[in-house]
């Protein structure tokens, strides 16, 4: 609970609240924006609903991976968009994740989901350790690179992507 600038005392949603909200998702956008069309390659955007990206990364069975690229591409096609929102996307899996770990039963394993060039997400419940932990226990290989600003990826993640379809 907190108090908002009127004095208001309001109850902020669980993550598990906020994923079930699918509000008016999911929707087409039409992007008249000339540099985002030629960028994306189209001007339907979709946005999909969290629990899209729930459901999607509760299929990745053990030893496979997949990338937030590989989902939104999936999504745009399902949706017969010209490509899936990256904003939302990444907020939706990351809201996604954190659901994940308020529940008891169950969960997903958000760990398998990679950012689109194989990172490791730092944002994900129990942050870098955590995912290295369970992905080098499934049989993969996880390096470094950078000095200042150290990312984390997964040698050869394309040889590991699950096939949605």
């Amino acid at each position: 609970m907190f108090t908002s600038n009127c004095g208001d005392t309001m109850v902020r949603k669980s993550f598990n609240e906020k994923l079930q909200d699918s509000k008016d998702m999911p929707k087409i956008v039409v992007i008249e924006n000339d540099r985002v069309v030629q960028r994306y390659g189209g001007k339907n955007m979709l946005i999909a609903p969290p629990l899209e990206y729930n459901d999607i990364i509760s299929k990745i069975p053990k030893g496979k991976l997949l990338t937030i690229k590989e989902i939104r591409e999936f999504l745009a096609k399902r949706y017969d968009a010209d490509f899936t929102c990256p904003m939302t996307a990444g907020i939706f899996i990351n809201l996604a994740a954190q659901a994940s770990c308020e529940r008891k039963n169950n969960r997903i394993p958000f760990w398998r989901c990679l950012k689109s060039d194989g990172q490791i997400n730092p944002k994900y419940p129990g942050g870098i350790e955590y995912q290295r932990k369970m992905l080098e226990a499934e049989g993969h290989e996880v390096y470094t690179k950078g000095r200042k600003n150290i990312r984390f990826f997964i040698m050869d993640y394309e040889k590991n992507l699950y096939d949605l379809n």
